[in-house]
C-alpha cells in the first residue's frame, strides 16, 4: 500500500498528466500512519510498556536521519542554482523542516498549486510536519484518556475527527491553502487509520461475525483499490481538497487495510515482491523525489525539463532511495 501511495505522488510531481490526482498518495500515507502509530501505542499501553520518551525516540530514528541527509545534500545545489531570494526561502525551509513546522511556513508563503511552489526543493516536507505534529499530540491525548476516561477514547476521538472533516470541507472552499497544509484539517485522515487500529484491537471479532464471508472481503478490497485508482486518475488541481472528496482515497486505503489479506486477490496483488520492495523504500523515495525535480527546474528555469528528463529522474529516485534506505534508514532504525 505504501508503494501505491508513493508512485502516484512521484509521477504527479513529475508532471505526468495521467496522474493528475497523484497527490492523493499523501492521503493514503496519512491513513497508513494513523493505523500503524495507533496500533503501536495501544498495544504497548495494554501491555503496560508504553513510554512517551521511547516513542518519540523511535520516531526520531525513523524520520530524521534520512531527512537530514536529503537536506544536507540539497545545500550545495541550492547554493549553485537558486537566486538570492530563493536561497533565503530555502534557508527558512531548512529551519522549518528541522522543527517540523514546514506546513505552516509553506501555508504562509504560497499555495500548493502555485507555479513557484514546484521550484521549492523541500515543499513536500509539509506532510512530514503534519505527521510529526500528530505524533506529538496524539500520544498525549491517549495517555490522558487512558488514565481518566479509557472507555471514552474512541468516541471522543471520533468526535474530534468529525469536527476536523467538517472543517476541511468548509475550509477547502473558503481558505483552501490553510486547509491543505494544516493538521486541524488533515487530522481526520490520520483518524481513519487510528479507527481501524481500534477496530482490530477491540472490535474485530464483533464485526468479523457480520462480514466474515470471503466474497465480502474480496469485493470490499476491490472497492478500496478502485476508489484509490479513481482519485489518482480523475482528481486534478481543480478538485477542492481535502474536502469530502478526500474521503474517496482515504476510505479506499482503509478498506484495503481492513479486508485484504493473503487470502484475497487484492491482498496477494499488493503483496507482490516489486510493490513490497518499493514500499520498503517509499519513505526515502518520498524524500528524494521533490528535490530532484525542483533542482532540475531551477537549473533550467526558462527551458522546462522534458518528460524524458522527468522519467529519468523518477527512475533515479528509486535508485538513490534504495541507497538511502540501505545505508541510512536501516542502520539508524536499529
Amino acid at each position: 500500500l505504501r508503494a501505491v501511495a508513493v508512485i502516484p505522488v512521484i509521477f504527479f510531481h513529475a508532471g505526468f498528466s495521467a496522474f493528475s490526482g497523484g497527490f492523493v498518495g499523501v492521503d493514503v500515507f496519512f491513513v497508513i500512519s494513523g493505523y500503524l502509530i495507533t496500533t503501536i501505542i495501544l498495544s504497548e499501553m495494554e501491555q503496560g510498556t508504553f513510554s512517551l520518551i521511547n516513542f518519540y525516540e523511535r520516531r526520531a530514528r525513523r524520520i530524521m536521519p534520512a531527512l537530514f541527509l536529503v537536506m544536507l545534500i540539497s545545500l550545495p545545489f541550492a547554493w549553485l542554482w537558486l537566486l538570492p531570494n530563493e536561497m533565503k526561502d530555502f534557508s527558512q525551509s531548512l529551519i522549518a523542516v528541522a522543527t517540523f513546522s514546514s506546513n505552516i511556513l509553506f501555508w504562509k508563503e504560497s499555495g500548493y498549486w502555485d507555479v513557484a511552489s514546484e521550484m521549492k526543493p523541500l515543499l513536500h516536507t509539509w506532510s512530514l510536519a503534519v505527521e510529526e505534529q500528530y505524533y506529538v499530540l496524539f500520544p498525549l491525548f491517549l495517555m490522558l484518556m487512558w488514565r481518566f476516561r479509557k472507555r471514552w477514547i474512541f468516541s471522543s476521538f471520533m468526535v474530534i475527527a468529525g469536527v476536523s472533516l467538517v472543517a476541511a470541507q468548509w475550509g477547502a472552499y473558503h481558505h483552501p491553502t490553510a486547509t491543505f497544509y494544516l493538521l486541524v484539517t488533515r487530522g481526520w485522515e490520520l483518524a481513519i487509520g487510528a479507527a481501524i487500529a481500534f477496530y482490530f484491537l477491540y472490535r474485530k471479532q464483533i464485526i468479523r461475525t457480520l462480514l466474515s464471508h470471503k466474497l465480502v472481503e474480496e469485493i470490499l478490497g476491490f472497492v478500496g483499490m478502485l476508489l484509490i485508482g479513481y482519485a489518482i486518475f480523475a482528481f486534478d488541481e481543480q478538485t477542492p481538497f481535502p474536502s469530502f472528496y478526500a474521503l474517496i482515497p482515504t476510505i479506499g486505503a482503509g478498506l484495503i487495510i481492513l479486508f485484504s489479506s493473503d487470502q484475497t486477490i487484492v491482498g496477494r496483488l499488493f503483496s507482490a515482491k516489486p510493490l513490497v520492495a518499493i514500499g520498503l523504500i517509499s519513505y526515502s523515495a518520498y524524500l528524494w523525489h521533490q528535490p530532484l525535480f525542483a533542482f532540475a527546474r531551477n537549473y533550467s528555469p526558462i527551458v522546462k525539463p522534458s518528460e524524458i528528463t522527468y522519467a529519468t529522474l523518477a527512475l533515479f529516485t528509486f535508485f538513490i532511495s534504495y541507497i538511502s534506505w540501505r545505508f541510512v534508514e536501516k542502520p539508524f532504525r536499529r
